[in-house]
């Protein structure tokens, strides 16, 4: 079985390849996770993110936008003690903060962030089809155009190589390789999308 290579053998960057990088997502819960996870990594390796998820979880209410566009100077400071289990930078907690009632306004104006976020492709995830790995963009036009967008909003953290890995993530852009045995079931997905799109 052919994966990315990035994949490499440790479990978890396994099953996260396997069950989780580049399918579409449609859930504003699972949007708001990525999201707050992909800010977090920025400057450090995803596999540390995901050795803390739970952590995460935990100190992220599961991540739930309501409850956390809440969160004041109490609960960043808890956040911040090292039993949170998190990444202990302020101003990336502080960032989730900002970014949960950023999602919230986004929410209230477009009935979902879903909606907004997903309208950039017109409801089609891009598939790209890059044989090697090293062809894979950092960034692209549309990323930078989310960006762009993103930041005039007011989110933090949501530079184009970050959004460009949260849209890999969260499966607006078709990414694994061709030879990855996840290519074709994942553009499949991407094809039945491109059918049902008005």
């Amino acid at each position: 079985m052919r994966r990315c290579a990035w994949a490499g053998s440790r479990e978890r960057y396994v099953r996260y390849h396997d069950e989780e990088w580049g399918v579409p997502q449609f859930d504003d819960r699972v949007l708001f996770e990525f999201l707050t996870l992909e800010a977090a990594q920025a400057g450090l390796q995803w596999y540390l993110i995901l050795t803390r998820r739970d952590a995460y979880r935990k100190a992220f209410a599961d991540f739930q936008p309501e409850i956390v566009a809440r969160y004041g100077e109490a609960e960043v400071s808890r956040l911040m003690a090292p039993e949170s289990g998190i990444i202990r930078n302020r101003a990336k907690v502080e960032a989730a903060v900002h970014n949960a009632r950023v999602f919230l306004e986004v929410q209230a104006k477009h009935g979902s962030f879903a909606r907004w976020l997903w309208g950039f492709v017109d409801g089609r995830p891009e598939v790209h089809a890059f044989c090697r790995e090293e062809d894979v963009p950092a960034t692209s036009p549309l990323a930078e155009r989310i960006s762009r967008e993103m930041r005039s909003l007011g989110f933090r953290f949501v530079g184009p190589v970050m959004v460009y890995s949260y849209l890999q993530a969260v499966g607006l852009v078709l990414d694994h390789v061709t030879t990855c045995f996840r290519y074709e079931p994942l553009r499949a997905i991407a094809e039945s999308l491109r059918n049902s799109a008005p």
